[in-house]
């Protein structure tokens, strides 16, 4: 089986992630306990693409859950995806990163990324035939952009020869939270280009993805 280890970074990243894993779940027939209910041998068919089975009939998600504040991971664990996700795979800071791109890349996400990293071969390591990874992020925010960023570098360097693909959201002047959000993108696409085999910024293209079949 060619499997995926999917990551979220930053409050954007974990939204998305959050609708990623609804989708793909009800897919499978997984409920919120990662329990198997489906109702057709088929929604078992590549199940191990995406989750780990620990048990009988029980699946839990082959996904890192990051950003440099709880709030976002506080939000995620009460939601009704919680229980969906390991504990140990929730890896948060406590300062954010204020909209700074560098503070993501450089201070306060350099400081998480080792811890994140350890998850992430945790997940590697349980695979049998690692195919690559998938992050959902913004190019707009501080963590996202600077330590999403970051850790595409990290991990391209530990699996030069596995897959990466992002799912990246562009900041839109339309509903720009902040002004310094284009600068942020701009600093993230020469890692995008350097570090990533296929990057999309179309939010529409992850439910397309969710819903074909992998």
């Amino acid at each position: 089986m060619r499997e995926i280890v999917h990551l979220q970074t930053g409050q954007c990243g974990n939204q998305i992630g959050a609708k990623f894993w609804e989708v793909v779940s009800d897919e499978h027939g997984i409920d919120r306990d990662g329990m198997y209910k489906g109702t057709n041998d088929l929604q078992l068919e590549r199940i191990n693409v995406y989750y780990n089975e620990v048990g009988a009939n029980k699946y839990v998600p082959r996904a890192v859950l990051i950003d440099l504040e709880p709030g976002t991971m506080d939000s995620v664990r009460s939601g009704p995806l919680g229980s969906l996700f390991r504990p140990d795979n929730f890896v948060f800071g406590q300062n954010g990163a204020g909209n700074n791109w560098a503070k993501g890349h450089y201070t306060e996400g350099a400081e998480l990324v080792d811890s994140v990293l350890d998850v992430v071969r945790k997940e590697a390591e349980g695979t049998d035939c690692l195919q690559g990874f998938q992050i959902t992020h913004s190019l707009g925010g501080g963590t996202g952009a600077g330590m999403g960023t970051l850790l595409i570098s990290k991990i391209r360097e530990e699996y030069p020869d596995r897959m990466m693909a992002t799912y990246s959201v562009v900041p839109s002047p339309k509903v720009s939270d902040t002004v310094v959000e284009p600068y942020n993108a701009t600093l993230s696409v020469h890692q995008l280009v350097e570090n990533s085999d296929e990057t999309s910024v179309s939010i529409t293209r992850l439910s397309t993805i969710s819903a074909s079949g992998h």
